[in-house]
């Protein structure tokens, strides 16, 4: 990745939708002015935030947003995956009734990729469509689930089974939140990042490992250059494909193997940390045909350890872990769109891939096997 100005905001535009920004700032002090540009000006505004962001940052961004808008309402809802569902949506729904919201108001999702996601779904859906606002204060949402409009609640531990798409009206990131933010969390988002690189830039992912260290020490600079390039790697993808109805589908390598993992494991491990293994797997599919050579399986193996992600689990079956592939939303006549690498920067979308060939990928992972 050759080194630029930096970059101060990304516009994404899809097909059948209004163009949005992405801002990228080192505070929280533009808001207001970003607000205002979106058209929130003398409307309502709803912020949904859940239980660990409210104390930090809750406040701040609601004396920014009662400049600019006529009424700041607040929802909060206690902070983790398994409240992500239709029961704490409904709960919005009642929130925004009662505060007397129309179709000209707003959501503003402040949050990771759960609140983000979950407000997303809200707006889609209450009185058929209401516009939202992304304020991402996590790395995994900043640089994967605010940007593309993908929406949605988890069903019966099923991820993101009920969803919309739904593109927001404004991606506002502060890259400071990002020096608070826990270390497990910080991993967790590397690990989307890294796929980024995996799947479409190879440059990108090495110069990621270069600057492993001053990634690691939350070094400012470093840290705009790689959330701005992460962003554009998922504009491209997204404006290419809005819908995922072809590459888009790229953005889900390792999710297949990482969602079965995520789910039986209860939403005990974090996100990222289930996608890094599915990674890996699909990785060890791509070098056991022959599509990838060992040095460079073993470097995306290796990298997880290097940004504090997993390269094993344990107490789950594999074989359990194969059958819940089969229930991922991904199935394509009753066939998995599996994501292989044709090369380290090109992934591809492949329906042979077997389950003995999931099994084995598996096992690899599985420390109890």
């Amino acid at each position: 990745m050759k080194k630029n100005e930096a970059v101060t905001n990304i516009t994404v535009k899809t097909a059948g939708n209004a163009p949005y920004d992405i801002l990228f700032r080192d505070s929280f002090e533009a808001l207001s002015g970003a607000l205002e540009a979106v058209g929130c000006s003398g409307h309502r505004l709803c912020i949904v935030t859940d239980s660990n962001v409210a104390p930090l940052y809750l406040e701040e961004v609601k004396e920014l947003a009662e400049k600019v808008c006529s009424q700041v309402e607040c929802f909060i809802f206690e902070a983790g995956e398994q409240n992500k569902t239709l029961a704490t949506v409904q709960s919005i729904y009642e929130k925004l009734i009662l505060a007397g919201f129309d179709r000209k108001d707003y959501l503003l999702a402040l949050g990771g990729g759960v609140t983000g996601d979950m407000t997303g779904y809200a707006a889609a859906t209450f009185l058929r469509g209401i516009r939202f606002i992304q304020v991402p204060t996590t790395l995994l949402a900043q640089i994967d689930s605010s940007i593309g409009g993908k929406t949605g609640v988890d069903f019966d531990q099923y991820k993101n089974m009920v969803g919309a798409f739904h593109q927001p009206a404004l991606v506002y990131i502060n890259i400071n939140v990002l020096k608070a933010l826990p270390e497990k969390q910080f991993a967790n988002g590397m690990a989307e990042l890294l796929k980024h690189g995996i799947i479409l830039d190879a440059d990108f992912y090495e110069w990621t490992i270069a600057h492993m260290d001053e990634i690691e020490s939350r070094n400012p600079e470093i840290l705009r250059a790689m959330v701005a390039k992460s962003c554009q790697i998922k504009q491209y993808v997204v404006e290419k494909d809005p819908t995922e109805k072809g590459d888009r589908a790229l953005l889900n390598f390792g999710h297949t193997i990482g969602h079965a993992i995520e789910k039986l494991k209860h939403f005990e491990m974090l996100h990222g940390e289930c996608v890094a293994l599915g990674c890996v797997a699909a990785a060890y599919i791509s070098w056991c045909r022959g599509l990838i050579d060992e040095n460079e399986f073993y470097e995306i193996r290796d990298m997880n350890v290097g940004f504090g992600l997993p390269i094993s689990f344990d107490g789950l079956d594999s074989e359990a872990i194969v059958e819940a592939t089969r229930k991922d939303k991904k199935m394509d006549a009753g066939k998995i769109r599996f994501i292989l690498l044709k090369k380290l920067g090109h992934a591809y979308i492949d329906m042979t891939v077997t389950e003995k060939e999931m099994l084995d990928a598996v096992n690899f992972l599985n420390a109890d096997a």
